[in-house]
């Protein structure tokens, strides 16, 4: 039995899928599209899958993973990319598949780009130059059963990086992205609003890259 890891972006009106649809796409383009897939045992087959670092809904993606299992040997999964994306919707395109090389636990970080039109370059700009000067960016992040934990984001993201393209404004960051802490980049653009007024939905976030605990990229 090995594992089989699933490259592939989400992007666009994709984006809005939700974990619990996109396991439900998974599993029906995976059932169309004739891979060699293991499934369970029992009264009710179906196939086991494990989505690495679930994005939050409205969050773009050009690196998301899925991993599921098989009992083929010598299989050809570089042409299996083409034939699952065939039966997947419009945003969601794999990229590559092959077998898992590293475990889901090793993720640690993860890189971002924030995207501002032009018409927010200039608000943007001088909002992120505000948070690259503060000495302290303190925000509340709520957790399960109502619990809540103060952060401070510069221990994390002491300085965004800023790039100006075509009249925009990139900001790129990179974050906690593991099981034991995760820093949504929504949080940052939280701190943001509250601190110079900049809307948080005035940036479209997309994760460019996931990173493990010693920096490499997952893979």
């Amino acid at each position: 039995m090995r594992t089989i890891r699933v490259w592939f972006t989400k992007t666009g009106e994709a984006s809005y899928i939700s974990l619990l649809d996109l396991q439900r796409v998974m599993q029906r383009a995976l059932k169309r599209s004739g891979l060699p897939v293991w499934y369970t045992l029992g009264f009710n087959p179906h196939i086991y899958m494990t989505f690495a670092a679930p994005l939050s809904l409205g969050q773009e993606s050009l690196c998301e993973t899925v991993d599921f299992k098989t009992e083929e040997d010598g299989y050809d999964w570089d042409a299996a990319a083409p034939v699952l994306s065939a039966c997947l919707p419009k945003g969601i395109d794999v990229v590559r598949i092959a077998p898992a090389a590293l475990d889901a636990n090793d993720i640690a970080g993860a890189a971002y780009a924030v995207r501002y039109a032009p018409r927010d370059a200039a608000a943007a700009r001088a909002a992120w130059e505000a948070y690259n000067a503060a000495p302290s960016a303190e925000v509340v992040k709520e957790g399960k059963h109502g619990k809540t934990k103060t952060i401070e984001l510069k221990t994390h993201l002491p300085t965004a990086r800023l790039l100006v393209e075509d009249g925009g404004l990139t900001a790129l960051l990179r974050l906690p992205a593991g099981n034991t802490l995760n820093v949504n980049p929504v949080l940052v653009l939280g701190w943001l609003e509250d601190a110079s007024g900049l809307p948080v939905t005035a940036g479209r976030i997309l994760r460019t890259d996931i990173y493990t605990k010693t920096g490499e990229k997952f893979s």
